[in-house]
């Protein structure tokens, strides 16, 4: 039975001891099998997907110039900053959830809640999204277009994306640690066609491309209504590329390559040595990604001027067939399709255990918080796997894409600030890393997703609280009512 800290009704917290007890309830338990090792591969293999081939080029081609790398380094502080922060809760809290976990002990219940439905869609919209992808990267490689077919002459079904999705449940189904050696093998293959990239790319560096590395500003172009910028729209600011206004609008752009880190610290309960391999594998993963980023960007701007990438269509492929390597196209395919692989099991892992942790907290139902003899929630995976094929197969995203980047980015604001209200509240915690400089470095990390943000569209915002406020009716209406911690305050008044 679980025991709250509080009896404050919406805001009622679990105490941190009583959510590490509950790791231990028969029937529920998931088996520790990861090392600092496997978490640093699940950490790179969320991370690194196609943004890499795709995203690098296009902000260097129509926001950044050379200075893209730069952009990637500002991101990667950014980042940074909010890293500390999980790898301190995961270090202290060694709880499956992430951030709903960590919110639960120290915002409470209704946070929690808000924070765990936040996590559900992005995680879904994630994984559908990138097995789309994948599946078009499978097509190209066969010349064959995206892996769809019609059903109907209405309906279209993406195939290839149910089909990853549905090999990726199975063995996330047979156990964690099958899928991290999975995930092992794909990001090998990735992280070599990178290398491959950047050393092949070197024979056609040439540095005068890369000046200016800050080229001058140019007058951006203004999208009316909704789909302008939060900020824009709230300040009638006009945009605009290039220059350090556009080197800042990259570092908010290629943000978003780094988004899933956070998917690490969703592992913590099945790590054998969560105070010392979670802050590892989180802040290790996010190094190497960093140096393979600004690697990348460096070569890409060396071997063509910016100014050959602008457009929409750029990608790493284009720099190489504009210095004749035509060859290199089903190289970057084949490291996509890799990279998308593990970035749609990792994303799958990520929501299976966030419902896991809300069902045994009883904010989701019970029943789905049970385990297999592997030791993993084999019912919650197969409900998971469904959902997100039937989104994968049968819808078509568009700019609901930035979901994604809303509520990952409103997860990052609150750990950071809870950071410091747990320092507070509980500084008789042991913890296994430590944030440096607290509040000062928190304070920055939430300032950095702030501004980022207010950097997503109008449309984005209207979406993400039009989903919220979807969460608090759901919440009032079951959660609330079957919630474990507040079925023992009202035992105990």
């Amino acid at each position: 039975m679980t025991s709250p800290t509080r009896r404050s009704s919406l805001f009622r917290t679990k105490s941190v001891e009583q959510s590490i007890r509950d790791t231990d309830e028969p029937g529920t338990k998931l088996r520790k099998e990861l090392t600092s090792w496997d978490l640093a591969i699940f950490g790179v293999a969320v991370v690194i997907g196609a943004g890499i081939f795709t995203l690098t080029a296009r902000t260097a081609g129509n926001v950044a110039g050379p200075a893209v790398s730069l952009a990637f380094v500002f991101a990667a502080i950014a980042c940074g900053l909010t890293a500390l922060c999980y790898a301190e809760f995961a270090s202290t809290v060694p709880v499956a959830g992430s951030a709903y976990t960590f919110s639960y002990a120290t915002f409470g219940e209704l946070v929690a809640w808000i924070i765990g439905w936040d996590l559900l869609l992005e995680f879904a919209l994630a994984a559908a999204v990138v097995s789309k992808g994948w599946s078009q990267y499978l097509g190209q490689v066969f010349d064959r277009g995206a892996a769809v077919v019609e059903i109907g002459g209405a309906v279209t079904f993406d195939w290839g994306a149910v089909l990853l999705i549905a090999v990726l449940t199975t063995l996330l189904a047979l156990g964690t640690k099958l899928s991290s050696r999975v995930s092992m093998i794909a990001v090998a293959i990735k992280v070599g066609v990178i290398l491959l990239v950047i050393v092949v790319g070197l024979t056609f560096f040439d540095s005068d491309n890369l000046t200016p590395f800050i080229p001058e500003s140019v007058p951006g172009s203004e999208d009316p209504g909704i789909t302008q910028s939060l900020f824009s729209w709230a300040t009638g600011a006009g945009s605009s590329d290039f220059g350090w206004y556009g080197l800042l609008a990259a570092a908010s752009l290629v943000f978003f390559a780094f988004i899933g880190f956070d998917v690490v610290a969703t592992a913590a309960e099945e790590t054998k040595n969560p105070q010392r391999d979670l802050p590892r594998g989180i802040l290790g993963s996010l190094i190497v990604v960093t140096i393979l980023y600004v690697a990348v960007s460096i070569v890409l701007t060396g071997m063509v001027p910016y100014t050959d990438l602008a457009g929409e269509d750029a990608t790493l492929a284009t720099a190489f067939a504009l210095n004749g390597a035509t060859w290199a196209k089903n190289i970057i395919s084949i490291g996509a399709l890799a990279g998308l692989t593990t970035v749609v099991m990792v994303m799958l892992l990520g929501q299976t255990r966030v419902l896991f942790a809300m069902s045994r907290d009883g904010l989701a139902p019970r029943v789905l918080a049970r385990t297999g003899k592997r030791g993993t929630p084999v019912r919650i995976t197969v409900i998971v796997g469904v959902v997100c094929a039937l989104l994968a197969g049968f819808v078509e995203f568009g700019t609901l894409e930035e979901m994604v980047n809303i509520g990952t980015l409103f997860a990052f604001l609150l750990v950071s600030i809870g950071v410091v209200v747990l320092r507070r509240t509980r500084p008789d915690l042991p913890r296994g890393f430590r944030v440096p400089f607290v509040p000062f470095v928190p304070i920055l990390a939430v300032l950095s997703c702030l501004w980022l943000m207010v950097n997503l569209s109008v449309e984005t915002w209207l979406r993400f609280v039009v989903w919220m406020l979807l969460g608090l009716v759901m919440y009032f209406a079951y959660g609330r009512r079957h919630s474990l911690v507040g079925r023992s305050v009202s035992e105990q008044e």
